[in-house]
């Protein structure tokens, strides 16, 4: 059965999946220099998060679409970094402090995920 947090997880993934496949733009910014094929990389973020969003929503999927919902997170995270450590790269889109604040938050995103599709029942 689904309950609130696994509707608002799975949405929340299909709808930030779609965000970085229409407007791409943004999120090649933050891919961190170092990493090849920015446009790439961000295409391929989006549809993983569409598929994990859906896959979360299916119960026979969620444990698998967790893991790989976790597995994205952590690999995003050195975009969150490339912005908190190069904000004035950022200026139009948010303030220093914002970038920062944006670091933990990845934390309560893995949390979610895991209390949602990963935790023992």
């Amino acid at each position: 059965m689904l309950n609130v947090a696994t509707i608002l997880l799975g949405a929340f993934f299909i709808i930030a999946g779609a965000n970085h496949v229409t407007h791409a733009g943004f999120y090649v910014r933050i891919v961190p220099p170092w990493l090849p094929a920015h446009a790439s990389l961000v295409q391929i973020s989006g549809v993983c998060e569409i598929l994990g969003g859906i896959g979360v929503l299916l119960h026979r999927t969620r444990r698998i679409a967790g893991v790989g919902l976790v597995t994205l997170l952590v690999a995003v995270f050195p975009a969150n970094l490339q912005m908190a450590l190069h904000p004035q790269l950022y200026r139009d889109v948010g303030t220093p402090l914002a970038f920062y604040i944006r670091l933990p938050i990845q934390l309560f995103f893995i949390a979610w995920v895991w209390w949602t599709c990963l935790r023992s029942r």
